[in-house]
């Protein structure tokens, strides 16, 4: 790809607090969300290690039922909307005005709003911890009754915090949208487009297309509790399984929603480190779409066991079984991008290696819970931990971090210590694997998930999981320190920063300038 840049470097950034309050500036807001959320990353991994530190053995040790509930709602609610969606926000709000040649996002002071709104989303959720009768306590899902009829009265405010952060994820939808569609840079059709963009462009369709439903289903929460209607309470003619319908339309793209702009980033960094162009770049794009497109017929493989009519559990298997197909193209086109390829690893390789394996295992579990008499067998036992837990951890996460380590360079100028990005690497991988892989066995052997006390045969994979979980946790301080060494001192980047990169956001200076493309860039 030819192209010729103008970058500026006047107009800079106002200074003090003000210019982070205010700001309309895609980077720094960027920069915004990517601490937000290692913040909130920090945050759940805590309440994650509280758990772990309780499953260490059998019997009840540091903190009692109700409040170990608690922490594995506050857990999953924290790292999937705090932690996890709002990075590839940050990841986006930095790199897609770079790499489609945009001087900035379209709606700036929409993008500025949209991430405020955070702060006080999930200040509200974490003060439910010290509200009367405790934080919400009905699990991540938030299955009706236990979150309407039985619920702390902190659920109010746990509703409101959901409707603010849908607010946040659908403006910054919009934004990519109008900066993908409307500013691009002369020359750069939609066939051109790097596959991070076209994942985002997809992804913020489905959050357009979701999160209304999930504003529904809390509405429809907050009438039964305050306003006496029966939508999940079948004593007024309700149904408490029209919840998980609901819930679940939601539910299962916002899964693809945490993963496709991982395969966008992964898509992005083999390529660089392989030095070769990606194989099957038309067939990556399409099977984004097909993935997004299939997400919405396979919700009610979450429900198998609620008693669905046959014809539904065969149409709910099916489906879910073809989405492997298209996930499975993408799997092949990284390994085939690879293939007789001049690969070096470096850190963000290392991690885009990780992921394509990890996340594969993830999917292979996932396709056992797709059968619907065996997943009689796996629901709601260890097996469903270890299988989302392969997906989002070594897949979303690990994701999160290539696509950090790849692009630092780019936003501080400056290398971070390669030693010390494979330590975290390494650290990382060996404990997400000691963490999770366990819980497979204990969940085929039966141990249900969601409590705090267990049989005495599962005793020891859960002592191994425990210690994993803390080798895991305490290994992201290493990334931390090396991300803070990196932005004060290191060696300095050039523009190109990696050998074999390619793409609008390498023709820049590095660090990147407060304002990219003062006029557009030709691409030929």
């Amino acid at each position: 790809m030819n192209t010729t840049v103008a970058a500026t470097h006047h107009h800079g950034p106002a200074s003090g607090i003000g210019r982070w309050l205010f700001t309309t500036n895609h980077k720094d807001i960027g920069t915004l969300y990517l601490w937000f959320s290692f913040a909130m990353f920090l945050t759940g991994g805590c309440m994650a290690l509280l758990i772990r530190a309780e499953l260490f053995q059998p019997g009840l040790q540091l903190i009692q039922p109700d409040f170990f509930n608690q922490m594995t709602t506050m857990h999953g609610l924290i790292m999937v909307f705090g932690a996890v969606m709002p990075a590839f926000v940050g990841l986006a709000n930095w790199m897609v005005p770079m790499m489609v040649g945009a001087p900035d996002m379209a709606l700036p002071r929409m993008n500025n709003w949209s991430f405020w709104i955070l702060p006080f989303a999930f200040s509200m959720m974490l003060f439910t911890l010290f509200m009367e009768g405790g934080a919400p306590n009905f699990g991540w899902t938030f299955y009706a009754p236990l979150s309407t009829t039985y619920a702390p009265p902190s659920v109010t405010f746990f509703i409101f915090a959901v409707h603010m952060m849908g607010i946040s994820s659908i403006m910054g939808a919009i934004n990519i949208i109008a900066t993908i569609l409307n500013l691009r840079a002369p020359g750069m059709t939609m066939m051109k487009l790097p596959l991070f963009v076209w994942t985002w462009l997809i992804t913020a369709f489905l959050l357009i297309a979701v999160m209304p439903v999930l504003a529904g289903v809390v509405t429809m929460m907050l009438m039964d509790i305050h306003f006496g209607t029966s939508f999940f309470n079948a004593a007024g003619g309700g149904d408490p399984v029209l919840f998980q319908h609901v819930f679940w339309f939601f539910g299962h793209p916002e899964v693809y929603i945490m993963i496709l702009p991982a395969f966008g980033i992964v898509s992005e960094i083999i390529p660089t480190f392989a030095r070769k162009r990606l194989f099957g770049y038309a067939s990556m794009v399409y099977a984004t779409a097909s993935i997004a497109v299939l997400s919405f017929v396979v919700w009610a493989h979450h429900m198998f066991t609620v008693g669905l009519p046959l014809a539904g559990e065969l149409f709910f298997m099916f489906a879910t079984m073809l989405i492997a197909v298209p996930t499975g193209v993408k799997v092949f086109n990284w390994i085939a991008t690879m293939f007789r390829g001049s690969m070096t690893f470096e850190t963000p390789m290392l991690f885009a290696l990780a992921f394509v394996v990890l996340f594969t295992i993830g999917g292979f579990s996932g396709l056992m819970l797709a059968i619907a008499p065996v997943d009689f067998q796996y629901h709601d036992t260890y097996f469903v931990v270890a299988h989302f837990h392969y997906v989002l951890v070594p897949g979303a996460v690990f994701a999160i971090m290539a696509g950090a380590y790849y692009w630092l360079p780019k936003w501080c100028g400056n290398y971070y210590n390669e030693t010390m990005g494979k330590v975290h690497f390494w650290c990382s991988f060996i404990g997400v694997n000691i963490t999770f892989f366990p819980m497979h066995f204990i969940g085929l052997a039966g141990m249900p998930r969601r409590i705090p006390d267990y049989a005495l045969q599962f005793a020891d994979f859960n002592a191994v999981a425990s210690v994993g979980a803390f080798i895991f946790g305490f290994s992201q301080l290493i990334f931390l320190y090396n991300v803070i060494s990196c932005i004060r001192k290191g060696k300095q980047a050039s523009a190109e920063v990696w050998e074999g990169s390619h793409g609008l956001e390498w023709t820049l200076p590095s660090p990147a300038p407060y304002h990219s493309f003062s006029e557009p860039p030709q691409v030929k």
